[in-house]
C-alpha cells in the first residue's frame, strides 16, 4: 500500500485520467502561503485540448471532493499539460516528440542537440543538424546513453519543402477550412 500523499493521489486519480484517454504524467502538491496547490499534468499521443483538460479537471475535482485525499485544508486544483520544453523521461515522451528538436545530456558526458526521427524499444534515431552549411548527420542513441533530454522550442522552422513550419499556422488553416 502507498505511503506518500503523491502515491495515494496517483492511485486515486490515474484511473480517472485514463478514462478520459489521457496519461497522468505528474502530480505535485505545493504549499503557497497557507494554501496548498495540487498540480496535475496530463498528456496523450494526440495532445490534450482545453475541452479534454476541463473534462478531466471536473472529474478529478469531483473525486477529490468525495474523498479526504487532500485532507481538511483548502487547496487549489490545477490541471495542465507538460508544456513546450517538456522533459523526456519515458519512451512515450520520445514518441510524442518525434520530429521535434531535443537537447540531450549524455551519460558519458557532453550534450547533443538533434531532431528525433524514430523511436523504438531500445533508443532513438536522430538527425544532428549540420554546422556552417554542412549536411545533417544521422545518429543513434540508446536510452541508457541518455542522462536527460528536453524538447527545445523552435520558431519558424522550415519543413522538407523549404516552407516555414509552425504548428499554430497548421491549426489556423484547419479552422479556416472547417
Amino acid at each position: 500500500m502507498s505511503t506518500t500523499q503523491s502515491e495515494r493521489l496517483r492511485e486515486l486519480l490515474e484511473p480517472l485520467v485514463g478514462a478520459q484517454g489521457l496519461d497522468l504524467e505528474e502530480i505535485a502538491v505545493d504549499s503557497v502561503g497557507r494554501k496548498r496547490v495540487l498540480r496535475v499534468v496530463v498528456d496523450s499521443d494526440s495532445g490534450a485540448d482545453l475541452d479534454r483538460i476541463a473534462d478531466v479537471s471536473r472529474a478529478l475535482s469531483a473525486k477529490l471532493d468525495e474523498t479526504d485525499a487532500m485532507g481538511e485544508g483548502e487547496y487549489t486544483l490545477e490541471v495542465g499539460t507538460p508544456g513546450a520544453e517538456r522533459p523526456l523521461t519515458e519512451r512515450r515522451h520520445y514518441v510524442r516528440a518525434t520530429g521535434r528538436l531535443a537537447k540531450f545530456q549524455l551519460t558519458a558526458g557532453g550534450e547533443l542537440v538533434a531532431r528525433i526521427l524514430t523511436v523504438d524499444d531500445e533508443g532513438v534515431d536522430l538527425e544532428v543538424p549540420g554546422v556552417k552549411g554542412r549536411k545533417p548527420t544521422a545518429r543513434r542513441l540508446a536510452f541508457e546513453e541518455i542522462a536527460k533530454a528536453r524538447v527545445q522550442v523552435e520558431f519558424g522552422r522550415k519543413d522538407d519543402s523549404g516552407s516555414k513550419h509552425d504548428k499554430h499556422d497548421e491549426d489556423f488553416k484547419e479552422e479556416e477550412e472547417a
